[in-house]
């Protein structure tokens, strides 16, 4: 369990720099933009390792907080069904991008949500929690730092349209086969 709360403590932890100490982030990609992205890069990546290992090592030795009805896993599903069209949104500028605002922050949370009530084990818990409390207080934090650009694809009137088809696909892919290929879980039962 220390693997997985150290990835997430690294992992949050960077991400929510912005957050904390906008002005000081902006000094530090100003000043060294390479060396910062470098350094966030890795500290990302670390923290995602010790993420993955920790939720690996969990799995040996369970600690159970809650039983969720089985019923509550066809909610997680409809939950997850706008976490990949959103994803794209991020970069397919358009409706979509225009009512969420901040589309990967509002994947992010029904991404942890859905997980939340499908699973009840503490590392589980843990995860997705502290995934879902960095996303609310990060959206919070936004509304009083300045907006900042996005690389995107150029505007377009099929760009709602193509985020959704994409998304809903990668979101089949994902329960049928990638969600086990990747995590080792199958989502299926």
């Amino acid at each position: 369990m220390l693997l997985l709360i150290l990835g997430l403590a690294l992992f949050l932890g960077v991400h929510s720099f912005a957050i904390l100490a906008p002005a000081a982030r902006e000094r530090l990609v100003a000043g060294a933009p390479g060396a910062f992205k470098a350094g966030y890069g890795l500290v990302s990546l670390l923290g995602f390792v010790l993420i993955c290992d920790g939720v690996g090592l969990s799995r040996a030795d369970p600690v159970i907080l809650y039983v969720p009805p089985h019923w509550l896993r066809h909610v997680a599903f409809l939950i997850m069904l706008p976490v990949f069209p959103l994803l794209l949104a991020v970069y397919l500028p358009g409706r979509i991008q225009r009512a969420a605002k901040h589309p990967m922050l509002a994947a992010v949370k029904f991404w942890a949500l859905a997980h939340l009530l499908a699973n009840g084990r503490l590392a589980d818990v843990l995860l997705f929690g502290g995934f879902l409390a960095w996303a609310v207080v990060d959206r919070i934090s936004l509304k009083r730092r300045p907006p900042k650009v996005i690389p995107h694809a150029p505007a377009g009137r099929f760009n709602d349209v193509i985020a959704v088809v994409l998304g809903l696909g990668l979101y089949v892919l994902f329960i049928r086969w990638a969600h086990f290929a990747l995590i080792g879980v199958s989502p299926l039962g």
